[in-house]
């Protein structure tokens, strides 16, 4: 299978790889960038787990083909924030008791965060229709609503 050479800004760090036609966005992130807070739930585009902000939008990046990236910008969760400077959804999450096992909260966060950036004072439907993607089988989505209202309200 022919190789191809791509470019793609995760995290603000511009970084290469060689990849083959079929190679997903998650794929490359986990196992050549190392980005492996990227989570990989279902492969299939319904879990949300793998959700990333490429050119200011939400997608899932098990649906995304590596090339289709090649020259744009990706932000995971760890580009949101930080243990040391989290983003204020985090903080939200953490305060409101959105986070039970955790492994969907990562694709939560970049969800919450590309519909707040689109829509900074979202109704509680708006809320939920924006996470509609990702599933988390430990809560209720209340909690996690919550954390994502109150972050809206401070905006």
């Amino acid at each position: 299978m022919n190789a191809y050479h791509i470019e793609i800004k995760v995290n603000g760090e511009w970084r290469e790889a060689e990849v083959t036609a079929t190679d997903t966005l998650l794929d490359v992130l986990r196992s050549k960038f190392d980005a492996v807070e990227v989570k990989n739930g279902c492969e299939q585009g319904d879990c949300g787990a793998c959700t990333v902000i490429l050119q200011e939008k939400a997608v899932n990046s098990c649906l995304v083909l590596a090339v289709q990236a090649n020259g744009k910008e990706v932000t995971t969760v760890k580009g949101i924030g930080s243990q040391e400077c989290p983003h204020r959804l985090q903080t939200a999450f953490v305060e409101h008791g959105a986070i039970q096992c955790g492994y969907c909260t990562p694709g939560l966060i970049v969800s919450a965060k590309a519909l707040l950036d689109e829509n900074p004072d979202p109704s509680r439907e708006e809320i939920r229709e924006g996470i509609s993607g990702n599933l988390c089988r430990c809560t209720g989505y209340t909690k996690i609503v919550e954390a994502i209202e109150d972050v809206a309200r401070k905006i």
